[in-house]
Parts: structure tokens; C-alpha cells; sequence
């Protein structure tokens, strides 16, 4: 069995917080001549204590569907059914409006299977006349 000593500990966790340092990088950390360096890493690999170095990738966004309702209810005030809106952490805005839409509600959902879901559970809300979807395809920020 191959003993890690401090030094082997030290280029472990530099690696592993970037894995494209260079040799002499990590010789300048650690305190260490490029080729005491350069040996260790050959031997850590060799060992199978390293076995292979990987790109580290960002997270998938948690928001997959981003949408409008519009509410169209009888009956019922507006701030009851934005109350009603509260048990949905994905509802990120309702808005009372003018005109025939009662109600605006945006959503961000972590799927199109959640987004159905909790537009299922608002259909159901008593009153409720109609539900129409509108799924945001494409986001431009103006601020």
C-alpha cells in the first residue's frame, strides 16, 4: 500500500480544487522543486490514488418552464385567490389586471410535469372559469 504524505495531501487538494494547474503552480504552493512535484503525480496516478482528472460543469438551471396563467374567475376578490397562489412556491407574481384577464400568475417550475401540476390545482380553485397558459419560449432582460 502507497502512504500520502503531506506533501502528496497538499497537490490532492489542489487538484482537486483545479485540476489544470501546472506542475510549477503547485511547486510554488507546496514548497516543492517542479520535479518532486512532477514524480508525485506520476506515482499518485500510478498507484491509482489519481485516477483521472474531469471538467467540473455548472449546474443545470433548476427553472425548465417559465410561464403566465390568466385567470378568468367569478366570484372571489383578487387578493383571495393571490393568497391562494402562496402554497406554490413556483408562483413568483400575481398581478390584478385591467380588462377580461382577472389575473396574471408567473411561474418558474422545475419541469413541465410540476408546471401541470400546480395549473391543475388552479383549474380546480372554486370560481375558476378558465385557465389560459402562455410558456415564456424566449426571455429578453431591459434592465
Amino acid at each position: 500500500m502507497f502512504e500520502v504524505d503531506k506533501f502528496d495531501q497538499q497537490i490532492i487538494s489542489l487538484l482537486r480544487a483545479d485540476a489544470r494547474l501546472s506542475v510549477s503552480q503547485i511547486a510554488r504552493e507546496i514548497n516543492l522543486s517542479r520535479s518532486a512535484v512532477s514524480e508525485r503525480i506520476r506515482q499518485l496516478e500510478n498507484n491509482g490514488t489519481i485516477l483521472g482528472y474531469h471538467a467540473r460543469l455548472a449546474e443545470p438551471s433548476a427553472v425548465a418552464v417559465k410561464a403566465y396563467l390568466e385567470l378568468f374567475y367569478s366570484g372571489g376578490r383578487c387578493v383571495n385567490y393571490a393568497e391562494r397562489m402562496r402554497v406554490f412556491s413556483e408562483v413568483r407574481r400575481c398581478s390584478g389586471i385591467s380588462g377580461e384577464t382577472d389575473m396574471l400568475v408567473y411561474i418558474e417550475a422545475p419541469s413541465m410535469e410540476r408546471f401541470s401540476e400546480i395549473r391543475g390545482e388552479i383549474e380546480n380553485y372554486p370560481g375558476m372559469q378558465k385557465v389560459k397558459t402562455h410558456v415564456i419560449v424566449k426571455d429578453w432582460v431591459m434592465s
